[in-house]
């Protein structure tokens, strides 16, 4: 399932052409950055396709100039903007359809995946154990150490799987397997992502949150800080939010929501650490704890259904696709932990505070399974990585699908909008073979299925104040292959008919 889907190609998937093509091109739902082009030509040979030119979301490639009859297959490898990689390939024809190239699907590479899924997860550890933990010591507990070794392994864990990920980010991105990691190539790529920002702001933050973990209080106050805002920010700057609109919103709404949880999260370790130790610091830091915390989940829960609400879009998207299966799930593990969290603050909470050592017992044994469930968290929220947001899908479920027929007597620039089955809107640009406008004095689209057994349609178009021609009373009833052809009446005694196939989805 793509992040970034295609919604057209020139020639058009299927398609016959007369002549070889000049150019080539893509359409995608959102701006994508290539990784790979190339060309299997009928023979089975490989062509590398380096000049290009990316116009907004469509990326026009220049054809070889020696391609000859048969079938091609145009193989491309994309990254979509919220950093994900996105592969496919189209296939067109000239002259005639030959046997088609054998192309290699695109299997999931379950090592790179997994590898990827891991290290998300420490990513996370350490973000929201370490730095977060870090703070919480600074600001919530002054002048105590607890927990400070865990907090520092966690550091640790998350700088190494920060760094690690920019190279499997760049696996995935290039479709390289495991044992390509060493390649510079692959780093390059990696680091080349809207991830790669990621990780050098992360990278940063973590290193600064190492190297004043044990400095002094004011030092080390002023350091978590600025650790835990760049980690914030950083989450903020690449993955689904960030490609969402309206930006503005979605990534503070990030940055709010990872902020609430380092906070929170990273508090519960040095709290566990502080009350086992007993003593009035372990009550105190209770007590400023019990006191932040309820402000923290929130704002972290408003930010998260924000994100939810914009992301998911409906409601049936939570059952129907993978992304809405995995807030499921999300929200599930959430449920327990704030019921949990709920018992310990209105009946271990307050007794702890009172200096009741069986009450702190049990509220450090309630902490630990909080922070086994806050695991399990991650690594249901790890597996975003590889799910596509429904909003991203529904924009490319209604993304208008174009085709660019040319002749010797005129153009057509010809697009359905939406690009799926179901009432449509059918558009033309009409030029004359130079590219200079022309008026005809009618034009009318008639469309055919004949694998759908489907014969003729005929709808007459009106011509707009932008000069285009649109016919909106058109439904394409099934998906799959249409053939459209527009008959353009230039006078009363010149009639030019275009003809094309084009792909209609479900």
């Amino acid at each position: 399932m793509a992040h970034a889907a295609l919604t057209g190609a020139v020639p058009a998937d299927g398609a016959v052409v007369n002549a070889p093509p000049t150019s080539l091109s893509l359409s995608f739902s959102e701006p994508v950055s290539p990784l790979v082009l190339r060309l299997v030509l009928p023979d089975g040979r490989t062509r590398a396709l380096e000049t290009f030119v990316l116009r907004d979301r469509t990326l026009e490639i220049a054809a070889p100039g020696d391609l000859g009859a048969g079938t091609h297959v145009l193989v491309w490898r994309v990254v979509s903007e919220d950093g994900h990689p996105v592969a496919g390939s189209t296939i067109f024809s000239i002259g005639s359809p030959s046997s088609a190239p054998q192309v290699a699907g695109e299997a999931v590479d379950w090592p790179v995946r997994t590898a990827l899924w891991l290290a998300r997860i420490a990513m996370y550890a350490g973000l929201f154990f370490g730095i977060g933990g870090l703070f919480a010591v600074r600001w919530l507990m002054p002048g105590g150490a607890d927990g400070m070794p865990i907090i520092k392994a966690a550091l640790v864990l998350g700088m190494s799987a920060t760094a690690i990920s920019l190279g499997l980010q760049g696996l995935d991105a290039l479709g390289a397997p495991l044992s390509g990691l060493t390649d510079r190539t692959v780093w390059k790529a990696g680091l080349g992502t809207r991830f790669g920002l990621t990780v050098l702001v992360l990278s940063f933050a973590f290193l600064l949150a190492i190297a004043t973990a044990s400095r002094t209080i004011a030092a080390g106050r002023a350091a978590s800080l600025v650790a835990i805002v760049a980690a914030s920010v950083a989450l903020a700057l690449s993955g689904h939010a960030s490609s969402a609109a309206p930006q503005g919103l979605m990534r503070p709404a990030v940055f709010v929501h990872v902020v609430m949880i380092a906070v929170w999260i990273g508090s519960l370790l040095p709290l566990a650490c502080a009350l086992r130790r007993g003593g009035d610091a372990g009550r105190q830091a209770l007590g400023r704890f019990s006191r932040l915390i309820p402000f923290c989940v929130v704002a972290l829960t408003a930010a998260g259904l924000l994100l939810a609400v914009v992301q998911v879009g409906e409601f049936g998207a939570l059952f129907s696709t993978a992304y809405g299966n995995v807030l499921l799930a999300k929200t599930a593990l959430l449920a327990a932990l704030f019921l949990l969290v709920a018992f310990n603050r209105w009946m271990l909470t307050r007794p702890a505070e009172r200096g009741e050592q069986g009450a702190a017992r049990r509220l450090v044994r309630a902490v630990v399974v909080e922070t086994m469930i806050v695991l399990a968290v991650f690594a249901v929220a790890a597996a975003w990585r590889f799910t596509p947001p429904p909003r991203a899908l529904a924009f490319a479920a209604v993304e208008p699908v174009s085709i660019h027929i040319h002749s010797d007597k005129a153009v057509a620039e010809i697009a359905f909008t939406p690009g799926r089955a179901g009432p449509v809107e059918v558009s033309a640009t009409i030029l004359a073979p130079d590219f200079t406008p022309v008026t005809p004095k009618e034009v009318t689209f008639v469309l055919s299925s004949p694998q759908a057994g489907i014969e003729p349609m005929r709808r007459k178009a009106a011509l707009q104040s932008d000069g285009a021609w649109r016919a909106s009373d058109v439904v394409v009833p099934v998906a799959g292959q249409w053939r459209v052809r527009v008959d353009i009446l230039i006078s009363d005694f010149e009639l030019i008919r275009l003809q094309d196939t084009v792909e209609i989805t479900r």
